[in-house]
């Protein structure tokens, strides 16, 4: 009987090595990837140094997962070496203190006073191609209580299920002040998606007028530029217009940074509504954001009257707004005969 039992405890004992084996190595595979990759695109100094070290990672990596003596010794070794990495990495600090482009290179911010709201270094660029431009600013006052209106901006460049998203939020008196979340880049630097989740662009709000970071994605960038007119109240409205200008503000003087997956342009909006409408469930349309308008449409955030496609078809604004450019009622044009948002009371 003892014998049997030990038999069994022996048993349980392999499966729970086993398992706890298999498990391992299936983290090992993209915690390696992840950490290799951290330490290529850290602030350590130099391509070659960071290079190398990458690769050195990589090594031990793998000499510590075949080649250790015992699966205790080979996790808890792997487990202090992939966290020395880990925090190293939590450890860079974001900077406001760069060599901008000079899209990026003034950063906005507001006084708050009541009612009362002070936008300043409002961007409203004056394009002649995507990269020539007159740099120009302006601050404006404006009144809480005259917020109305939420407008979604969706722009593909490129596959369907990837597109870059703006709100756009609109007053009694037609002002429309657009808020594009981007990534701060410096000069000579471009966009990578790869880079995008190791700490290489700081988070920044681009707070602008429509004929800039509307019209240079229409009409200079030629990329299709769809506008949905969001069912929302003017309370959740100016609640959510005031939780981004708490983070716009606290950017200024506690910069963070951007991240693909988890602070980027359409997960960051979420994080600015969730708390106003905590009944929002997450949805995978969410990170293919794509597909964040079938996801609306779905959810009656937008106008669902007609079919989805009907409604997509009559939301694009590029025909029009590309007759347009420099027209000063720009963002009243683009809205004639789009799809309207009715209010909810």
């Amino acid at each position: 009987m003892i014998e049997k039992q030990s038999q069994t405890q022996s048993g349980q004992h392999k499966r729970r090595r086993f398992f706890l084996r298999v498990c391992f190595c299936i983290l090992l595979v993209p915690t390696t990837l992840w950490a290799a990759l951290a330490i290529y695109y850290s602030n350590l100094p130099g391509l070659l140094v960071r290079g190398m070290c990458s690769v050195l990672f990589f090594i031990v990596a793998l000499s510590i997962a075949f080649w250790a003596k015992s699966f205790g010794y080979r996790l808890k070794t792997y487990g202090v070496v992939f966290g020395v990495v880990l925090i190293g990495w939590w450890l860079i600090p974001a900077s406001n203190h760069r060599d901008w482009q000079q899209d990026a290179a003034v950063l906005p911010y507001a006084d708050i006073a009541g009612n009362t709201m002070t936008i300043h270094n409002i961007r409203n660029f004056d394009y002649t191609s995507p990269t020539d431009y007159t740099p120009a600013y302006y601050d404006k006052t404006v009144y809480l209580d005259q917020l109305q209106t939420v407008d979604l901006f969706l722009i593909y460049w490129g596959p369907e299920l990837i597109a870059h998203t703006i709100l756009s939020f609109g007053f009694e008196d037609g002002t429309y002040i657009a808020i594009s979340i981007e990534t701060r880049k410096e000069k000579g630097e471009s966009y990578s998606a790869i880079k995008g989740f190791f700490k290489q662009y700081e988070l920044t709000y681009v707070v602008a007028d429509e004929k800039d970071v509307v019209r240079l994605r229409s009409n200079y960038r030629k990329e299709d530029v769809y506008l949905y007119r969001l069912r929302t109240d003017p309370e959740s409205a100016r609640d959510v217009f005031l939780d981004y200008f708490k983070v716009i503000n606290g950017l200024v003087d506690e910069p963070k940074w951007y991240n693909a997956l988890t602070h980027n342009c359409t997960t960051t909006i979420r994080g600015h509504t969730q708390p106003y409408n905590p009944d929002i469930k997450f949805d995978w349309r969410m990170l293919a954001n794509g597909l964040i308008d079938e996801m609306g449409y779905e959810r009656g955030a937008i106008a669902n009257d007609r079919p989805f496609e009907e409604l997509k078809k009559q939301s694009l604004i590029n025909p029009h707004a590309q007759t347009l450019d420099r027209d000063s009622d720009f963002s009243y044009e683009i809205r004639k005969e789009r799809p309207p948002g009715d209010s909810v009371e």
